[in-house]
């Protein structure tokens, strides 16, 4: 059996790292994004997000869990509060268990957030077809193009 190697640490200055326009295909309204980190071991990928005032990413669900949290601004996930989703303010926290369905997460103010992806994250159509799964690996060629 050969020894493996380990996977080496890694620390990510985010005010060196530049943004880049979130595809159109899979949000609405100017969203930026920087890829900060992912994980192959762990099927994992982290990023932090910016999102003007009126954008909003389109339908999708998280194939694993993830947890982000947002620094700046409000969040409507799943529809916002009023329409039994939730709507977060920052600063706030949140977990998406796997399988978490999320038609529109809006941002109706100027908002800014991290968020770590145990797993793809699965945008769909309005039928629940897949478009595309976004893995820690097609999220690095994502960010790279």
């Amino acid at each position: 059996m050969e020894i493996k190697p380990k996977v080496h640490e890694e620390a990510v200055q985010i005010n060196e790292i530049p943004w880049k326009a979130f595809p159109d295909a899979l949000s609405q309204g100017g969203i930026r994004w920087k890829m900060l980190h992912a994980s192959p071991e762990m099927g994992a990928w982290a990023a932090i997000f910016e999102c003007p005032a009126g954008s909003s990413f389109n339908a999708h669900f998280h194939v694993g869990p993830g947890e982000y949290l947002l620094t700046k601004g409000r969040m409507d996930v799943r529809g916002g509060k009023e329409n039994g989703g939730d709507t977060v303010v920052a600063p706030a926290y949140g977990y998406e268990s796997a399988n978490a369905r999320h038609d529109k997460t809006f941002f109706p103010v100027d908002s800014e957030f991290y968020m770590t992806f145990l797993g793809p994250l699965a945008f769909i159509n309005e039928d629940g077809s897949p478009i595309v799964n976004v893995s820690w690996d097609e999220a690095q060629r994502a960010y790279a193009a």
